[in-house]
């Protein structure tokens, strides 16, 4: 268990793109509670090398407890909750991987008939969940979707005024990302990216992925529109991918200071992770973020309202 705890710490440090390597991204909180346990048993038992097994166990336990400590409630928090000032308007935004073996059809559409969400983007959609809601969807203005039978399907709807909205395929890639530029009554515009890149699996090395959300970022760190961004990115809130996202972009994030807010798996609590995201930039003020009920796809629903004003001056760490 010691050389297991050691090996699948040291192993995404070398940060290849390999999927058996990059999967070790995600049990981050896992691996540092069995190195709690193995310390723990080491100092109560008689094993060989006792000093060095506990010393490297320890290391690894002190490593992956830093990475995840930012979504932990104990980390200052990186975007204030705050009320839109006077006169800004509020979007409503709701990001949902719908699962597209799932055929609880009719509870999504209750859960999206009471958040009546301004930002709609579903993921896995493929032609049944496109029938499904389709009177769900006739009530947006703007509709695109990208009906697909292999789990990147994405649907992206707004009852905002479109600037642009468009599909983009990464280089060798497959799957889409929706870039869109919009503008809320009595708001400026502002860019809107939807990503739902394949996640590190048997078959699926991370470089597309990694690739994807890279250019995701730099598609906006030029820009000097606020920016909001949200999906399934099938990597983890505190991998180095998402910290590089994060960096390239200028983004802020809200599960930092208030817990991983974990969105997979729907059905397995001991299996939860925070992959589903929501990053904003810091001329973005935030109303709220959750995670709503499970309604049978592997993952929550990610909500957030959210508020642009040019001149705001955040109080992060509140």
């Amino acid at each position: 268990m010691a050389v297991a705890v050691v090996v699948t710490t040291l192993l995404p440090l070398t940060n290849s793109v390999q999927w058996w390597i990059r999967m070790w991204d995600f049990p981050r909180l896992h691996i540092s509670s069995v190195a709690l346990l193995v310390i723990f048993a080491a100092l109560l038992s008689t094993v060989t090398y006792k000093p060095l097994l506990i010393g490297a166990v320890s290391a690894a336990f002190v490593y992956q407890a830093w990475q995840i400590f930012p979504y932990t409630p104990l980390a200052a928090t990186e975007i204030a909750l705050t009320a839109g000032p006077q006169g800004a308007a509020e979007v409503d935004m709701l990001a949902i991987n719908v699962l597209m073996e799932n055929t609880r059809h009719d509870d999504l559409i209750e859960v999206i008939n009471r958040e009546d969400p301004d930002v709609l983007l579903l993921m896995e959609t493929d032609a049944i969940w496109a029938e499904a809601l389709q009177d769900v969807l006739a009530r947006y203005a703007v509709v695109k979707s990208h009906v697909a039978d292999d789990h990147y399907g994405l649907i992206f709807a707004t009852r905002l005024e479109v600037i642009s909205a468009e599909f983009l395929w990464p280089h060798d890639d497959v799957t889409p990302a929706v870039k869109a530029v919009l503008r809320a009554s009595n708001g400026p515009e502002f860019n809107f990216i939807g990503l739902h890149p394949r996640p590190p699996v048997p078959g699926n090395d991370t470089e597309t992925r990694d690739r994807q959300i890279k250019k995701a970022a730099l598609m906006t760190s030029s820009s000097e529109r606020p920016t909001v961004c949200m999906g399934d990115f099938n990597d983890v809130a505190w991998s180095w991918t998402t910290k590089r996202f994060k960096q390239y972009g200028n983004f802020a994030e809200p599960r930092v200071g208030r817990g991983m807010i974990s969105s997979f798996h729907a059905d397995y609590p001991f299996m939860r992770l925070p992959i589903d995201q929501l990053f904003v930039t810091d001329n973005v003020g935030l109303v709220s973020f959750s995670r709503l009920e499970n309604f049978g796809s592997d993952h929550f629903p990610i909500a957030a309202t959210v508020y642009f004003n040019d001149d705001r001056s955040a109080d992060v760490g509140q």
